[in-house]
């Protein structure tokens, strides 16, 4: 960012998602959201995510919502909690305009997993290259009791009729996740389009300059 365990893999890492925005659960995609196999990794200024790693996931859906919009909720990361509830804490470590170098410390609540024991992730994200309103991608570690957690997360906005197409793209390292993909990769799902949908629902929001 946008972990293991939650309905929010929040990875964002960075996005962890981390299953973040509630429990291990299933989170409906995004309307409009679509999970067809891509033929190439997203990517932003050429980077893209780790292409070794086991754990990945990538979505995107429609935002109808002017870019700006979408921009912002995405890039003033201190107001994360106003519009995600699996946030509980933010703080950016650095100052002025969202950049690359720009680097923000949150936190997620993890419930217990077979392996690992319920605990809270803390997760340092560092923007490693962005295009204003068209790309981001960041990387970092999240780090709980039992449970580390390295990802990349990359993030496309593209402009389309009626809105915005926000495609979304994470990979997650490390043993714990390792040990089990197929569980590490669901819960990574469920944070992807759950972040998505509420990026989405902050978005079309109204307001007294965008009427519902």
């Amino acid at each position: 960012m946008s972990g293991i365990a939650n309905t929010r893999i929040r990875a964002a890492l960075f996005t962890i998602p981390l299953v973040a925005t509630g429990v291990l659960g299933t989170a409906a995609a995004p309307a409009g959201a679509t999970t067809s196999p891509p033929t190439r990794p997203l990517t932003c200024r050429g980077e893209g995510v780790n292409p070794h790693a086991l754990v990945r996931y990538r979505t995107e859906t429609v935002i109808h919502a002017p870019l700006r919009t979408v921009w912002k909720l995405q890039t003033d990361v201190e107001r994360w909690p106003a519009w995600q509830a699996a946030v509980t804490t933010m703080k950016r470590l650095d100052h002025g305009p969202f950049r690359k170098g720009s680097a923000f410390r949150w936190t997620t609540p993890v419930p217990p997993h077979p392996t690992t024991p319920a605990t809270s992730l803390k997760i340092t994200s560092t923007v490693e290259q962005l295009k204003r309103h068209s790309c981001i991608r960041w990387t970092g570690p999240a780090v709980g009791e039992g449970l580390r957690i390295d990802g990349v997360h990359v993030w496309n906005f593209t402009r389309v009729k009626g809105g915005v197409r926000v495609s979304t793209e994470e990979t997650h390292t490390g043993a714990e996740v390792e040990a089990d993909v197929p569980t590490a990769t669901k819960l990574l799902r469920q944070g992807l389009e759950a972040w998505l949908r509420d990026l989405q629902t902050a978005a079309e929001a109204p307001t007294p300059d965008r009427p519902h």
